[in-house]
C-alpha cells in the first residue's frame, strides 16, 4: 500500500504548486476548480422527479427548501481524481476561498467525497510560506452557519429567477432575465436615464476677471506678473445664481439673481473700465489639513481601478484573483478597511524608508468599515508578506495589468500609514465700484480662493481619485494666490462674461455604480463585477466610454417590476435581504424560516408565490410603450424600439425606427419629432435593371438600409385593384418568388446609392477567380458576421466590406495561403495557457470569425463582449470552458420527446444511464440527511 499523505484541496490550479511547495512532504495539494456541484436544472430532472415537489425549481419548497444537488458533467473526473487521492489520504484538509462561498465548496466536498477520514478547515488571507504554516496549525470546522447563508442566497436567487423570468418572456420578450440584485442594480441605471430624460436645462451668465495689483497692472509687460482670477459672487449684495440654484426641471429654487447675458455683457464692461475701483474688502486664511484614504476593500479597489485604470470591474477582479493565488496580494474578497499589526508595521516601516521618518505619524492609524458583514473577512486588501514588495521589485514578474493593479495596491496600502496633508487655504473678497456709465452705481463682489500645501505627507504617495460630478459652473478657482491684504487697490487686467447651462446628473461609471450598490446595501462586494458583468451581457445595459448606458427594453423590464414586483426592485427590501443572510451566516437567523418568509409571506410582506398568483392582467403593450410627445410613442418591440405615429389619411400608425446610436435620454420630444418628419428615404426609385426591366429600389428596413428589384407592372396593379382576397393570392406568389435583395454596406448611404452599386450589391456573391490547383470558384461576399471569401467549404474573412468588389484574385490566393484567421492572429495578442484540468490539454485565447474566444481542443469557449482579451487569465478561462462544457449536454436532451414515442421503452433507457440517476438521487438524498445533522456531523469528522 503506497505511503498516506494528508490530501488538501484548495479552489483553484493555481495554488497548488505554491502551496505544495510551503506545506513540504506529506501533502497532496489538489484543486477542486470551483465548485464541483450546483442545483441541476429542472429540465434535467430524473424523470420521476419532474412531477414532483422539485420539478418546478429542484428545490423542493414544500419540504423544508431542500435543493437537488447533482456533481456537474465537467467536474466528474476533477471528483473521481479526488476520491482516489482521498483513498490514499489519513487526513483530509479543505483549504477552499474563507468566505461564505468557499465555506459552501468545503462543505459540497464533503457531502460529495464522503471522507472516512479526519477532515479539517484550513483558512489564510494570503498565500505565503508563513500564512500557509499557520492556517495549518490552526484548523477549524466547517461554519454550517456561513454554509447556510450561501445556500440560501442560491435557493433565492433559483426562486426568484425562475419565478420572475417567465413573466419577462410573456410580456416583454423572450431570452430575458430577472435577478435578485441585477434588477435592482438595472433600476439604478435606468432610475438615471429617467432623471436625464426628464432634465430641463437652465442658462445662466456670470463673470471672471483676471485681477492684479496696480504695481502690477502698470507692468503688464512683465512676465511673472501675480495675476490671478475671480469670479463674480453678489451684485448690490444679492447672491448670483449658480447652477446649484436651479432645479431638475430648469427653474429657480433660491432668491439668488439670475444675469442675463446682455446686464452680464454690459456689467462686465463696466467692471473694465480704468474709473472702476477695485479693491480687497477681506482676506481669510485657514489651515488645511487632509487624511489618507482607508486601504483597499473589494468595493473601494473596483472603484479606483476603474478610475485610475480604466478596469472593469470584472478585469479588476481577475486580475486581484491572480495576484492573490500567485502570493503577491491578501485576499481580495473584504468589506473590511483594516490592516494587522504585521502589515501596519510593514506599510509604516516602508513609509518611512521610502519618503522620510517625518511622513509616519506617531502612532499606528486604524480603520473600521460600516459593514455589518466585515467579520467574514480578515483584513483589507494589501501586498502580501510581513515585508511589502515595492512595485519596483516585483516588476520582473510582474507585466502590463498585473503589475499596474499590484502598484495601485501597494501605494494605497503605503499611504493609509502616512501623515496628514498640511497646507493654507485663503479667501479673498474683492469689491468692484462702478463709478460711470449705465451701470453706475453697482457694487460687483467678487471671490478667488486657493490652497497652498506645505507638507505633501501622504500625497507623497498617493492620491485618491474622484468620480464625475455635476458641476455648478460656478466653483471657486483653486489656483495659488498672490500676498493679498484688506484695503488693497487692484486692477481689471480682463473682464469676460460667461454663459453657461445647468447640467444632468451623470450616468453611472462602474466605479460609481458600486459605490452606489455600497452605499444602497444592494449586494455585496464579491458580487458587484458579476451584477455588472450581468446586466451588460443581458442587454440591459451599454458601455459607451466609462458611462453605462440604459437600452429601451431595460426601461420595459423595470417598468414591469415595478408596477407588478414593487417590494422585489426596492432598494431598501434588496437590502434587508442582504442583512437577513448576514443574520443567517452569524446563527442568528435560521434558512428555513427565512426562505419560508420570503417564498410564501409572512406578517412583515407578502411572499413571491402570493405576488406569482395574483399578478392579474397586465397590458403588454402598455409595459413596452412610452409617451414621447403628444402624437408620437415609443413603441420596444421584438425587433428593437421604434417610434410610432399617426398617418393621415391611414387607420395604420406609421413606424420610425431609432437609430443605434441615439441614448434614451437623446431622444427628447423635439428629437423625435425630427425623426418623424425627416424625409422619407424609403421606396426611391433608383433606375431600371437593364437585364430584367425591374425597377431597383432603396428602401429602409426593420435591419437597415437595402435595396430590391420590384416589378413595375405588379406593384402598380396592386396598389390600384387588389381586393382582399387577390392581396392573399398576391402575397403567396411573393412568398413563392422572393425578390432579390441586399443589405448595403456601413459606407454607403441610402439617400445617394446609385444604380450601377445597387446592381453590383444585387449581383453578391461576386465571383473573384477559380482556383487554379483545385478548379474551385472563389466567391466574395457579405454574411451575418461580416465580409468574407468562399471556396467551396473554406472561408477567409476580409479585411473590409469594399473588399468584396476591390479583390482580385492574386488578392484572394494571397489569403488563403495564410493560415484561417492568420492576419487576425497577429493583431489579437493570442495568449496560451497551461493545461486544462478537466481534459488535460493546453488553453489557447484565439481570435475567431465570431470573435475571440479559448479553447483547449475540445471546447470552445466565447469570449464575452463586456471582457476585454487583456482580462483573460488562467482561471477565467477555465470557467469559461466549464461553462460552456455545463449547457453542452443539455442541447441534445431537448431531442428527448421525440424518441420517448415508444413510452414503454422508457424504463430500458432509464436503467442504461442507471449510475448517472442513481448518484444524482443519491447526492440529493444526502444533501437531505447532511442539513438535518449538519453540524453534528461535520463536527464529528475531525474526531476521527
Amino acid at each position: 500500500m503506497p505511503d498516506t499523505k494528508k490530501l488538501v484541496i484548495v479552489e483553484s490550479p493555481t495554488k497548488v504548486k505554491s502551496i505544495a511547495q510551503y506545506l513540504g512532504e506529506g501533502y497532496e495539494v489538489m484543486a477542486s476548480v470551483g465548485h464541483i456541484r450546483d442545483l441541476i436544472e429542472p429540465k434535467n430532472l430524473p424523470a420521476e422527479l419532474k412531477k414532483g415537489p422539485l420539478g418546478k425549481f429542484s428545490v423542493d419548497v414544500e419540504n423544508g427548501f431542500e435543493p437537488y444537488y447533482v456533481v456537474s458533467d465537467q467536474k466528474r473526473k476533477t471528483v473521481s481524481d479526488l476520491k482516489r487521492a482521498l483513498k490514499n489520504a489519513d487526513e483530509l484538509l479543505l483549504a477552499t476561498d474563507e468566505d461564505r462561498e468557499g465555506e459552501a465548496i468545503a462543505w459540497h466536498l464533503i457531502e460529495e467525497l464522503k471522507p472516512t477520514v479526519p477532515v479539517r478547515r484550513m483558512v489564510f488571507h494570503e498565500i505565503t510560506r508563513e500564512a500557509i504554516e499557520a492556517a495549518r496549525e490552526n484548523t477549524r470546522d466547517i461554519d454550517i452557519a456561513l454554509v447556510d447563508a450561501q445556500e440560501t442566497r442560491r435557493i433565492l436567487d433559483r426562486l426568484y429567477g425562475y419565478e420572475v423570468s417567465p413573466v419577462l418572456w410573456r410580456k416583454v420578450g423572450p431570452g430575458l432575465s430577472a435577478g435578485r440584485v441585477q434588477s435592482a442594480a438595472t433600476r439604478l441605471v435606468v432610475d438615471r436615464e429617467r432623471e436625464r430624460l426628464a432634465f430641463v436645462a437652465a442658462s445662466y451668465w456670470d463673470l471672471t476677471a483676471r485681477l492684479a495689483s496696480e504695481a502690477d497692472a502698470a507692468s503688464a509687460a512683465r512676465e511673472n506678473d501675480d495675476t490671478f482670477d475671480a469670479r463674480l459672487v453678489r451684485l448690490d449684495g444679492r447672491r448670483i445664481a449658480t447652477g446649484r440654484d436651479f432645479d431638475d426641471r430648469g427653474s429657480l429654487k433660491s432668491d439668488a439673481v439670475t444675469l442675463d447675458e446682455s446686464v452680464a455683457r454690459a456689467l462686465a464692461d463696466a467692471v473694465a473700465q480704468k474709473s472702476t475701483a477695485i479693491s480687497v474688502t477681506k482676506v481669510e486664511s485657514k489651515p488645511f489639513s487632509r487624511r489618507p484614504a482607508a486601504p483597499f476593500t473589494t468595493s473601494t479597489l473596483q472603484q479606483e481601478a476603474a478610475r485610475k485604470l480604466r478596469f472593469s470591474a470584472r478585469q479588476t477582479m481577475s486580475v486581484a484573483q491572480s495576484l492573490y493565488e500567485n502570493g503577491y496580494i491578501t485576499y481580495m474578497r473584504t468589506d473590511s478597511p483594516s490592516l494587522s499589526q504585521q502589515a501596519t508595521k510593514a506599510a509604516r516601516a516602508q513609509a518611512a524608508s521610502l519618503y522620510g521618518s517625518e511622513t509616519v505619524p506617531e502612532k499606528p492609524r486604524q480603520y473600521t468599515g460600516k459593514s455589518k458583514s466585515a467579520q467574514e473577512a480578515h483584513e483589507a486588501i494589501r501586498p502580501s508578506g510581513e515585508t511589502f514588495r515595492t512595485p519596483d521589485d516585483v516588476a520582473r514578474s510582474l507585466r502590463g495589468n498585473d503589475l499596474r493593479l499590484y502598484e495601485l495596491i501597494w501605494k494605497r496600502t503605503v499611504a493609509s500609514q502616512m501623515a496628514d496633508a498640511k497646507g493654507q487655504t485663503a479667501s479673498v473678497t474683492i469689491e468692484a465700484r462702478v463709478t460711470e456709465g449705465e451701470q453706475k452705481g453697482r457694487v460687483a463682489e467678487f471671490s478667488a480662493s486657493g490652497t497652498v500645501i506645505t507638507f505633501r505627507g501622504f500625497l507623497l504617495a498617493y492620491e485618491e481619485g474622484t468620480d464625475e460630478e455635476r458641476t455648478s459652473g460656478q466653483e471657486p478657482s483653486q489656483s495659488k494666490l498672490p500676498p493679498l491684504a484688506e484695503g488693497q487697490a487692484l486692477a481689471a487686467r480682463e473682464v469676460e462674461a460667461k454663459g453657461h447651462e445647468t447640467t444632468p446628473p451623470p450616468r453611472f461609471t462602474e466605479a460609481s455604480l458600486v459605490k452606489k450598490l455600497e452605499e444602497l446595501g444592494v449586494g455585496r462586494p464579491s458580487t458587484y463585477a458579476s451584477i455588472i458583468s450581468t446586466i451588460v451581457d443581458r442587454g440591459y445595459v451599454t458601455p459607451r466610454g466609462q458611462a453605462l448606458v440604459p437600452s429601451w427594453i431595460a426601461f420595459s423590464v423595470v417598468r414591469l417590476l415595478e408596477d407588478y414586483f414593487g417590494d422585489l426592485v426596492q432598494y431598501d427590501f434588496t437590502a434587508e435581504m442582504e442583512n437577513d443572510l448576514d443574520r443567517i451566516a452569524n446563527g442568528e437567523a435560521g434558512r428555513v424560516d427565512w426562505l419560508t418568509s420570503f417564498y410564501f409571506g409572512s406578517d412583515k410582506h407578502r411572499g413571491l408565490r402570493q405576488v406569482i398568483d395574483n399578478l392579474g392582467e397586465i397590458d403588454a403593450r402598455t409595459i413596452n410603450s412610452i409617451r414621447i410627445d403628444d402624437d408620437i410613442t415609443l413603441r420596444i418591440g421584438k425587433y428593437g424600439p421604434y417610434l410610432e405615429t399617426a398617418e393621415e389619411g391611414s387607420e395604420t400608425p406609421r413606424r420610425v425606427n431609432i437609430p443605434d446610436s441615439l441614448a434614451p435620454d437623446e431622444l427628447t420630444p423635439a428629437k423625435a419629432r425630427e425623426l418623424v418628419e425627416a424625409p422619407v428615404a424609403t421606396d426611391r426609385v433608383i433606375g431600371v435593371n437593364p437585364d430584367t426591366g425591374k425597377n431597383i429600389v432603396a428602401k429602409d428596413g426593420r435591419y437597415g438600409p437595402y435595396v430590391t428589384e420590384v416589378d413595375p407592372e405588379t406593384a402598380a396593379s396592386e396598389a390600384a385593384e387588389a381586393t382582399a382576397a387577390e392581396t392573399k393570392t398576391a402575397k403567396k406568389k411573393a412568398a413563392a418568388v422572393k425578390p432579390r435583395t441586399a443589405s448595403l454596406f456601413k459606407s454607403m448611404d441610402l439617400a445617394s446609392i446609385d444604380l450601377d452599386t445597387a446592381l453590383k450589391l444585387l449581383d453578391l456573391p461576386r465571383v473573384v477567380g477559380t482556383d487554379p490547383e483545385s478548379g474551385d470558384e472563389i466567391l466574395a461576399q457579405n454574411g451575418r458576421y461580416g465580409p468574407y471569401l468562399k471556396k467551396g467549404t473554406d472561408t477567409r474573412t476580409l479585411p473590409s466590406e469594399d473588399d468584396i468588389f476591390a479583390i482580385d484574385l492574386a488578392g484572394a490566393l494571397e489569403l488563403y495561403a495564410q493560415p484561417k484567421y492568420g492576419a487576425r492572429r497577429a493583431a489579437s495578442a493570442l495568449k496560451e495557457f497551461d493545461a486544462d484540468p478537466v481534459s488535460g490539454k493546453p488553453i489557447r485565447l484565439k481570435d475567431g470569425r465570431f470573435g475571440p474566444y479559448v479553447t483547449d481542443g475540445e471546447t470552445n469557449a466565447t469570449i464575452p463582449k463586456s471582457e476585454s482579451i487583456d482580462e483573460v487569465d488562467f482561471d477565467r478561462a477555465v470557467q469559461l470552458l466549464a461553462d460552456k462544457r455545463a449547457k453542452g449536454p443539455a442541447k441534445p436532451k431537448k431531442k428527448a420527446p421525440a424518441k420517448k414515442a415508444p413510452a414503454k421503452k422508457a424504463p430500458a433507457k432509464k436503467a442504461a444511464t442507471t449510475k448517472s440517476s442513481a448518484t444524482a438521487k443519491k447526492t440529493s438524498t444526502t444533501k437531505k440527511a447532511g442539513t438535518a445533522t449538519s453540524t453534528t456531523s461535520q463536527k464529528a469528522a475531525p474526531k476521527k
